[in-house]
């Protein structure tokens, strides 16, 4: 059993301690981008884009850490990492990103794709992901993963709600033919909505259960991944039903204390899981931030005294911090002033 297993079971069962909080890690951008979804190499001075192969390394690097319980990536660089053999004997659990919805395509150069309604796509072929087979091939060995993530976006358009829907049950059945498990990530609209701040934290929480109504719980997702609208909406959410474990994702990068605060708050109001991407990948230090990460979520450091536990750790590593120290300390999030 993994260690993601036996933390879904305790946070279940009413065992949770914190340090049961799940930590994954999104290195998915090449998803929605191209060249830019790799993050820096800022160990030669001026920072230098990544190549796909640094990338790699990158995630390897961060898997045999062995801090994050979860690493999401694309299915074909899981399978280069599989050739390198990155998870053998690891603990870390690597799972796939098995929609590309087109509000994600924000990596793309000159691009204009999330300025319009999201619309459901998808590349991943998860029989492909899970058993190396072109169809369900039930009992074979896994190959690849038997984790994916599914993003659905709800926009309080009628239409756009139910075409998303549908794509979502299709998916459901296309994952219960190969046995695939998933979690289900729930976007804030990516378009104006008619609604105010506190109004999408609730639409988005009746989206979510609304949508799972009518789901049993073999097809049910192992957990959820949503925007942190605030300490209210994710209180509401995580303690209507304790079966089902509510996920905080990172969004833009901000600052170092942003990344803090709001693994704290998220802790704090009921989220069990962080998946942050661009807050780790675009890190001057990913792996120090991991380690001090998780020491904020255990409640050992405060998200400001992280802040400047990270900037001495970059002092020693003779790296260059983005921002000063006081205004990494800053938070600049508006939902995190709230709480």
């Amino acid at each position: 059993m993994l260690r993601l297993d036996r933390k879904l079971q305790n946070i279940r069962a009413g065992r949770y301690t914190r340090s049961d909080f799940i930590i994954a890690d999104a290195k998915d951008g090449d998803m929605g981008s191209g060249v830019t979804c790799t993050g820096f190499d800022r160990s030669g001075g001026a920072p230098r884009q990544r190549t796909r192969a640094e990338f790699l390394d990158q995630i390897q690097a961060i898997i045999d850490q062995d801090i994050v319980d979860i690493m999401l990536v694309s299915a074909s660089n899981l399978e280069l990492l599989h050739e390198r053999g990155a998870f053998a004997d690891s603990q870390v659990k690597p799972a796939i990103r098995a929609n590309d919805t087109t509000d994600c395509w924000g990596g793309v150069r000159h691009a204009t794709y999330p300025k319009h309604p999201s619309r459901a796509f998808r590349t991943a072929n998860i029989s492909r992901v899970m058993t190396g087979t072109l169809e369900p091939a039930p009992g074979a060995p896994i190959t690849g993963t038997d984790l994916g993530l599914y993003s659905v976006t709800f926009l309080n358009d009628l239409e756009a709600d139910v075409r998303a829907l549908e794509e979502f049950a299709l998916f459901r059945k296309e994952a219960a033919a190969n046995g695939f498990k998933y979690f289900y990530e729930v976007f804030n609209p990516n378009v104006e909505s008619g609604l105010s701040r506190e109004q999408i934290g609730e639409f988005i929480n009746d989206c979510i259960l609304r949508s799972l109504a009518g789901v049993t719980r073999a097809d049910r997702p192992q957990f959820l991944k949503i925007a942190y609208n605030g300490p209210k909406a994710l209180e509401e959410l995580a303690s209507f039903d304790p079966d089902l474990v509510v996920g905080v994702l990172g969004g833009g990068a901000g600052t170092t204390r942003d990344t803090f605060e709001l693994l704290s708050q998220a802790e704090r109001y009921g989220g069990r899981l962080a998946l942050f991407g661009r807050k780790i990948n675009l890190a001057e230090a990913p792996l120090a931030l991991l380690v001090l990460m998780r020491q904020v979520v255990d409640g050992t450091l405060s998200p400001d005294e992280a802040v400047r536990a990270y900037h001495g750790e970059l002092q020693k590593q003779d790296l260059r911090p983005i921002r000063s120290l006081e205004d990494d300390r800053q938070v600049t999030e508006a939902v995190l002033k709230v709480g």
